[in-house]
């Protein structure tokens, strides 16, 4: 019988070991469409967080009292609600960032990542472990969108946080401020990833043969 995950494990597993989008791959659509800025991503980092984390303690504490049969539709009933206040907060507070996010923001509805949240683990677990799993999976979410919108942001525009960081003379590559170079940026990264991990599993096991090793780590 597998081990109950610790509630250290549970907040820091979605940051790193198990992130939403570097590890998991889901919630690509906003990563991939909104990080062509730090501001930009940083942005919808917290308003997916501020989703996830509401509609965690809502299913958590209701668990006992959702009906099995229509469970994904009161998930999509409560993520929405908070989507709708996030949506609005963001128009009154920031409306110039809001334009830019446009309709990725009512997507969060839709987004994978938080409504597996609630299917996997809010709608089983206590309000504690469940908030501790909302906060470590919406950190891991914004530090994977920081990461895409500052590449995107220094190589695309020759700034940071709207900063310049690079001469006059610097020719941005437009080609990552636009849709395409969000798959660029997240290709580059998981190929990082994915060498500096197989270079931790060569320094674990030397001697081994390189191949045998991706080989048995995929099985």
């Amino acid at each position: 019988m597998p081990r109950k995950a610790t509630s250290g494990q549970v907040f820091t597993r979605g940051m790193w070991r198990e992130n939403p989008v570097l590890i998991q791959m889901l919630g690509l659509c906003p990563a991939l469409a909104v990080t062509n800025t730090v501001v930009n991503g940083l942005a919808m980092g917290l308003a997916t967080f501020f989703v996830l984390f509401c509609s965690s303690l809502l299913v958590s504490t209701f668990r006992k009292l959702i009906p099995q049969e229509v469970r994904i539709s009161t998930y999509i009933l409560i993520i929405a609600t908070f989507v709708t206040i996030a949506d609005m907060t963001l128009e009154a507070m920031v409306p110039e960032i809001h334009k830019a996010l446009g309709a990725f923001i009512a997507l969060i509805v839709v987004n994978c990542m938080i409504l597996g949240r609630q299917e996997a683990f809010a709608s089983k677990n206590t309000v504690g472990r469940s908030l501790l799993d909302a906060v470590g999976t919406g950190i891991g979410f914004i530090i994977a969108l920081l990461l895409m919108g500052a590449i995107r942001e220094v190589l695309g525009y020759g700034t940071f946080v709207g900063i310049p960081i690079y001469g006059a003379n610097y020719e941005p590559w437009i080609i990552f401020i636009l849709p395409p170079g969000g798959f660029f940026t997240i290709g580059f990264i998981l190929l990082a990833l994915n060498w500096w991990e197989r270079r931790k599993l060569e320094r674990a096991r030397p001697g081994e043969v390189p191949g045998r090793i991706a080989v048995e780590r995929a099985a």
